[in-house]
């Protein structure tokens, strides 16, 4: 069993919970959250990077001038890649970086990268989290006494508006729906902190039914 911390609202330990590792996969893989991690990244690129080859530039293809007897390096069309307006060698093309893992393996990396969380101390438990109106120096009060201030992904039970507009604004903190958690944005930030009735949620979730 871990123990995590369970604070209060004004930052101060006032208990633990404890977290199953054999709910979460019983340890931390390495290999399975370095696949996922470059999945999810490779999944935000883009793709659309586009330059033209010598065949897609516009220009004669003719020679410039005769190959020898002008005592000039020798050259041939003007849309090679060595002259001002050529086209581009090795020409980019838009193409889809899209990966895809399978539902149990994506499962299994998001428990991982939580316990991996866990095992290094950077997760824990808030017992409440209410605002009574969007306010940006709450949040980053709270955070600098949960030593969180400089990275954290805050998961919540059901959606709360106050508690999205008050952290929006501090840099490095991500706010998430305890079902929207996936191993690349669990790794990325420092901490992990979770809402009571997100944990109790996130292990009932584990448990055999």
């Amino acid at each position: 069993m871990i123990h995590l911390p369970v604070y209060n609202q004004a930052g101060k330990q006032i208990g633990s919970v404890e977290l199953d590792e054999v709910l979460f996969g019983g340890q931390v893989r390495p290999k399975l959250l370095q696949q996922a991690v470059v999945m999810y990244q490779t999944n935000r690129r883009v793709g659309t990077a586009a330059t033209r080859s010598r065949g897609m530039v516009e220009g004669s293809t003719r020679k410039i001038y005769r190959q020898k007897g002008t005592g000039n390096a020798r050259m041939g069309t003007i849309r090679t890649c060595i002259r001002r307006g050529g086209g581009v060698a090795f020409a980019k093309r838009a193409r889809d970086f899209s990966q895809d893992m399978p539902r149990k393996m994506r499962r299994l990396a998001r428990d991982s990268a939580i316990l991996a969380k866990a095992e290094a101390n950077q997760a824990l438990v808030v017992e409440e989290l209410k605002f009574a109106r969007p306010k940006t120096k709450e949040m980053a009060a709270l955070l600098r006494s949960l030593d969180a201030d400089r990275g954290c992904l805050i998961a919540l039970s059901e959606p709360d508006a106050w508690v999205y507009l008050s952290a929006r604004n501090i840099p490095n903190t991500d706010v998430r729906l305890v079902e929207q958690l996936n191993a690349y944005e669990i790794l990325r930030r420092r901490k992990l902190i979770l809402t009571r009735q997100a944990f109790e949620r996130m292990v009932a979730a584990k448990r055999p039914a």
